[in-house]
């Protein structure tokens, strides 16, 4: 992406976060449900288990044009320090979370195995991988020591779809303590919004990249 279509995409990014930080409540299960059906929404998904009783949680989906196996190398390198978040750059690296976002599939980010770390931000707890099932899912969870974080478990799912679709979800669900600072740094006051902007724009980038010709 051009240099001045990356920054016109970050600050429509940041204009979108900041109205949905405005409205708070007002469109909060549009956000937690973007583009997943009913039965997405509902389902249970690998993962779930690891926290029973969440606070709360979001579901979110996309459908992609292409087979599972175009799209899994993509989530096969998420993380800082790998292939990035696929969202928007300047706001993540504004945030100290990013260094770049990496736009090709790399062989030596390929192997996450069960207890690898992907970090989100170089001043957090990473989240460790809980599963991961190559062409079907992957689960990472995060769970701190102490202090207001929350216990949080972050998966995608690739569901295939006839005509050579697949169905991305992606599930996040937070358990927090009952401070208030727990509550603030663990609820979906602020981390509601944000995290629907950024995780809109990084399964519509999943969705391009993986489409894109081989």
């Amino acid at each position: 992406m051009a240099l001045g279509d990356r920054l016109k995409d970050n600050l429509a990014g940041a204009a979108r976060m900041a109205a949905h930080l405005a409205t708070g409540p007002l469109h909060s299960h549009e956000r937690r449900t973007w583009g997943a059906t009913p039965d997405e929404v509902s389902a249970t998904l690998s993962g779930d288990e690891l926290i029973e009783d969440h606070d709360w949680r979001s579901t979110r989906a996309i459908t992609i044009w292409t087979t599972p196996d175009r799209v899994w190398p993509w989530l096969a390198q998420i993380g800082r320090g790998r292939g990035g978040f696929y969202s928007h750059q300047l706001l993540e690296q504004a945030a100290g979370s990013l260094d770049s976002n990496v736009e090709e599939i790399r062989p030596d980010l390929q192997d996450l195995r069960v207890g690898d770390e992907v970090r989100l931000h170089p001043q957090l707890p990473p989240l460790v991988v809980a599963e991961v099932r190559p062409g079907v899912s992957l689960v990472l969870v995060g769970v701190p020591e102490g202090g207001p974080l929350a216990t949080t478990v972050w998966s995608y799912h690739l569901q295939p779809l006839s005509q050579g679709r697949t169905r991305l979800i992606e599930r996040n669900a937070y358990a927090h303590g009952d401070s208030l600072a727990q509550r603030l740094a663990g609820g979906p006051y602020v981390i509601e919004p944000v995290s629907f902007v950024m995780s809109r724009e990084m399964l519509l980038n999943i969705k391009r990249l993986s489409e894109q010709p081989a």
